[in-house]
């Protein structure tokens, strides 16, 4: 089955991402009990994974198993039916899918997660068959296979050049960072028309943006926003992302020690799932620095005099701009898999990101089945063949944030996909998240993106195949191969090693930067808008509950102009390798009322903050493992509060203790309990209630 993961290089561009690979689809009989699952050509041989009946909660706990990662697995459940299975096949281990974490394991035991663990066994037996053995069991509700999350192509960013920096200069000059000018995805004013050849048609429109430079008049972002970018590494040392990485205090980066007792070690920046470890890695020839490009479009540092401009990036103060978590599902060849991916996505949950940046997913329902292969057509069949994404993702976007803070449950956004296909796809699609189609600068839809059902709103994503006709000549004649493209396509960050590693060592500001395309490029545009009108609400000390939140995004967006979907539009396909020997005719009327609610625009959305009512923040709740401590900014939750004195008390000082150092409330967890406490800020108090638990001890939670 041929599957497509457009990266924008030398040869093709970026479009969807992370590309998960076939699972059952339309077609596909659905089992009586909903308790087996189905084959498909990206099951791990060796692996299940299990949700239990609660009944059998506490021996699975009083059997030691409920430890998760690296050297964790046991060799028998407790479960004697389950065991009596498993040790029929070789090589039988159990571990619990995702590891106790003190701080939120109640939430996560209301979810149900503590039920789910992964069972190996030798790669000679039947998957299946054992997964149909499992299945029969009555302690054991729901059986599924864990699937490799899988990408076609390893070809990486096309990174700025020295000719293409050239064409672009002589066009539009930028006025923030050195390469803004370039980034018309944030700033379209038309004028980058002038890169063209002389005779090309209106290819960027003034308006073809989201808005940036008005959002930016009230709020450039704030750094207790944290966006969780599940996708490749980022790259943490780059000049243009280094201060914009969330920074988990007490840990040290690629450490085997896990100082804040929430089941990863060393995970500073955030953790390598494939690789079970805190070092996120960039620098395998594999990488395609997508990761990086991503992060960059959200969070690259504004105003630092230093490469590109971001929507969320701050204003080159220290205590500006929204921060990036690295949860890493790839990393070079080693691909990710299902397990690793709603670990990924519950750290995210549970370490404070309120947004997680998803520009990977399944291929459309609707897609060509000769060309794509089948997938997922109704949210019914999502839900089936993936039981424990959809757990994962509802407990990110029902718990994540908090019912004190700027917003109560988390937002997730998808990329809808590239196959040119009239749905969106999975898992972006299911209702309650945000699925991004994709644009050219002059708002047509972008050649590759899908549309319709599913789809929820459209973004900047670039159209290569479209802008290449047009690109500039040298006194020869000869089309100048640096461009291919590139400036219909979005430039953000790359690992530097990856210009290094395709075109030589570039000076200065251009180096580390390149151009790819996709709804997995407009899928950060719209991570950043919501980022950044969080920041704004947060300021604004406004509480928003996710789905109302998501509304006001929606509500927000601007419309597309009707004469968008009038005519057709020319574009090339395989026109890296081909040139323009396939030339194609898109008639534009097939998207008209299918792109989503309209054009993501960041000044709209403030604007629309500004006029919804909307409860104020408080200070939070804490909960606390026994003997841990916790650092909380009382400013945020206090009209003016960065101007005010700050005390704190504590009713019960047996159980917590609480101090205010360098402005912020120290609260330090002494023993099991519960009491409640104040925070006062000039004459204005605010009580709030300490919960300390015991901390994991490797036999469950106690």
């Amino acid at each position: 089955m041929k599957k497509i993961f457009r990266i924008f290089a030398l040869a093709s561009a970026l479009a969807f991402g992370l590309t998960a690979c076939s699972v059952e689809g339309p077609g596909v009989a659905v089992p009586e009990d909903n308790k087996t699952p189905q084959m498909s050509e990206d099951v791990i041989s060796g692996e299940l994974l299990v949700r239990f009946d609660a009944r059998v909660s506490t021996i699975l706990e009083n059997a030691g198993v409920t430890k998760s990662g690296i050297g964790a697995p046991a060799t028998r459940s407790g479960v004697l039916s389950v065991d009596e299975v498993l040790s029929l096949v070789e090589g039988y281990q159990i571990e619990r899918v995702f590891p106790v974490d003190a701080r939120t394991e109640d939430k996560a035991r209301e979810a149900g997660l503590h039920l789910w663990y992964v069972v190996r066994f030798s790669e000679d037996a039947s998957v299946e068959q054992v997964a149909a053995d499992l299945s029969k069991l009555g302690e054991v509700s729901r059986v599924s296979f864990n699937r490799t999350l899988k990408r076609a192509s390893a070809q990486k960013a096309k990174p700025l050049t020295p000719e293409l920096v050239r064409q672009l200069t002589a066009a539009r000059s930028g006025a923030q960072d050195p390469l803004y000018g370039f980034q018309w995805n944030l700033n379209n004013d038309g004028s980058l028309q002038n890169v063209l050849s002389a005779d090309a048609p209106t290819k960027f429109l003034a308006g073809s943006d989201i808005n940036a430079e008005n959002a930016w008049k009230k709020c450039v972002g704030r750094p207790e926003i944290i966006v969780a970018v599940l996708d490749e590494g980022v790259d943490v040392n780059h000049p243009d992302l280094a201060a914009s990485m969330w920074v988990n205090e007490g840990e040290t980066f690629g450490s085997t020690v896990d100082a804040d007792g929430n089941g990863y070690a060393g995970d500073l920046h955030g953790y390598n799932f494939v690789k079970q470890t805190g070092h996120i890695t960039v620098n395998s020839r594999y990488d395609t620095g997508h990761g990086s490009h991503v992060a960059g479009a959200v969070a690259a540092r504004n105003n630092n005099g230093v490469g590109i401009s971001s929507i969320a990036g701050g204003d080159g103060s220290a205590d500006s701009g929204v921060r990036i978590m690295s949860c890493q599902i790839f990393a070079g060849e080693y691909v990710g898999t299902l397990l690793d991916e709603v670990r990924a996505i519950k750290y995210a949950a549970d370490n404070g990101a309120v947004i997680l940046q998803c520009s990977w997913g399944y291929t459309s329902g609707t897609a060509n089945p000769y060309e794509w292969g089948q997938q997922f057509a109704t949210d019914e069949q999502w839900e089936l063949y993936n039981p424990l994404e959809k757990v994962a993702l509802d407990y990110f976007t029902e718990t994540a944030g908090s019912p004190e803070g700027v917003i109560e449950g988390g937002i997730a956004v998808f990329a809808g996909g590239n196959e040119s296909a009239p749905s969106a796809g999975y898992p972006g699609a299911y209702g309650k998240f945000v699925s991004v189609a994709a644009t050219a600068a002059d708002f047509t839809p972008a050649v590759y993106s899908n549309y319709g059902p599913g789809t929820t709103i459209s973004a900047p994503g670039g159209d290569q195949d479209y802008y290449f006709e047009y690109a500039p000549v040298d006194a020869n004649g000869n089309v100048i191969r640096d461009y291919m493209g590139s400036v219909g396509c979005i430039l953000s960050t790359i690992p530097e090693w990856h210009t290094d590693s395709q075109i030589g060592d570039l000076d200065g500001d251009f180096y580390g930067y390149g151009y790819m395309e996709g709804t997995s490029m407009a899928c950060p545009q719209v991570s950043g808008v919501v980022a950044l009108g969080l920041s704004y609400a947060l300021e604004q000390r406004k509480h928003f509950k996710a789905q109302d939140f998501i509304a006001l995004l929606h509500a927000s967006a601007k419309p597309i102009p009707e004469t968008v979907f009038e005519g057709e539009k020319l574009w090339y396909k395989y026109v890296i390798d081909m040139g323009t020997n396939h030339a194609n005719l898109t008639p534009l009327k097939q998207y008209k009322g299918k792109m989503g609610a309209g054009m993501v625009d960041a000044a709209a959305l403030l604007a629309a903050i500004d006029g919804t009512e909307a409860p104020a923040m408080t200070f939070p709740n804490v909960t606390l493992a026994e003997g841990a401590a916790r650092q909380i900014s009382p400013a945020i939750y206090f009209e003016n509060g960065s101007k005010l004195t700050y005390t704190v008390t504590v009713a019960d000082q047996s159980v917590a203790t609480a101090t205010v150092e360098n402005g912020k409330v120290v609260i330090s967890a002494k023993a099991v309990g519960q009491t409640t406490a104040v925070v006062k800020g000039g004459s204005v108090e605010q009580k709030f209630v300490i919960s300390v638990r015991k901390s994991d001890t490797g036999n469950g939670w106690l």
